[in-house]
């Protein structure tokens, strides 16, 4: 079975397809919740808003069959607002419900950080108990990937942040329970590493 990539109108969805191609992914991308409910892993890509990103879920259906998904277990990669959307409410453009699948709050970065979004480079440090996963699989500790992003998840949970980002402060970047994972970088924009890294999930997707 093919991985499924979800097109929920998310922009960058031309961009995550072609990295995951380049290493390898038999794919399908669709906007079909039952089509992710049957496949063997699923991605979920993504710019813009939590609000904006949740209404078109839910307008999918997405937001009942992804976390069916993640309880069955089977690897799924969420990639910058696929990440957010995890949590359970997001505090961006108002107060307001996500997908629930990680206690935490979508929470602005603070104005200390500098300039707001956050665009560009930045060290992605792994958490001493996560730096073998995987995922991170022929990727060295404290790595450059690209960041495009004015909030960041809190998460309630710090055994499930397996690696943090600082810029203003120290916020977690990469998110992992059993095969659900999530960045808050771009993987596909991330060069070299980041390819590597979607390879890295392939191979998880691909047992």
């Amino acid at each position: 079975m093919p991985i499924a990539v979800i097109n929920y109108g998310a922009g960058n969805l031309p961009n995550a397809v072609r990295a995951l191609q380049a290493v390898g992914a038999d794919l399908v991308v669709t906007a079909d919740p039952d089509v992710v409910r049957t496949a063997a892993a699923v991605v979920l890509p993504g710019v813009g808003a939590t609000a904006d990103t949740m209404a078109n879920l839910r307008d999918l259906g997405m937001d009942r069959a992804l976390p069916e998904v993640v309880a069955t277990g089977r690897p799924f990669l969420g990639i910058c607002v696929g990440m957010q959307v995890l949590l359970a409410t997001s505090e961006e453009f108002g107060h307001h419900p996500c997908l629930g699948l990680v206690a935490g709050t979508v929470t602005r970065l603070p104005t200390t950080a500098g300039k707001i979004p956050q665009i560009g480079w930045n060290q992605v440090c792994y958490s001493p108990t996560q730096a073998t996963h995987l995922l991170f699989a022929d990727i060295p500790d404290e790595s450059h990937f690209y960041f495009v992003h004015s909030f960041y998840c809190d998460v309630a949970d710090p055994a499930l942040v397996a690696a943090r980002t600082t810029y203003g402060l120290a916020f977690p970047s990469v998110i992992i329970r059993g095969n659900m994972a999530a960045v808050q970088f771009h993987p596909e924009k991330s060069g070299r590493l980041g390819l590597q890294l979607l390879r890295n999930f392939v191979h998880l997707a691909q047992g």
